[in-house]
């Protein structure tokens, strides 16, 4: 029998029926101050769809945090370049949405380029 998660003390169930004045004490404060200021207006929009459950949500809001109600929906989330998907769960609370969506990649070099000297074509046998 697998364990079940618990959030500060609290299960997923209990969780996604918090309203937001239980869940603020939860979060740290920069969290906390984030959400007592109230939403943008992009933010409320996102959140709109968010509770009317639409089912292909896409935002370009990375520094909205994620509250109970986002909890088990899938919501793509723009790198700058597209839209990556994103399945909220428990342990992201309080988390915000572009902290689970990389903007840069790893650099992969291969070959020289295309009129590259001789000495840049050769590669070192380490």
């Amino acid at each position: 029998m697998a364990k079940e998660f618990h959030w500060y003390g609290k299960t997923e169930e209990e969780v996604k029926r918090m309203e937001l004045r239980d869940f603020l004490p939860l979060v740290p404060a920069r969290t906390r101050r984030s959400l007592e200021r109230g939403f943008t207006d992009l933010q409320k929009r996102l959140l709109q769809k968010v509770n009317s459950n639409h089912r292909n949500i896409r935002t370009h809001c990375r520094e909205m945090v994620i509250i109970p109600a986002m909890l088990g929906k899938s919501i793509k989330v723009h790198n700058g370049k597209e839209f990556i998907p994103v399945i909220i769960t428990i342990e992201m609370l309080g988390h915000r949405l572009g902290e689970f969506v990389m903007t840069r990649k790893s650099v992969k070099h291969s070959a020289a380029g295309i009129g590259a000297t001789r000495s840049s074509k050769a590669v070192s046998a380490r």
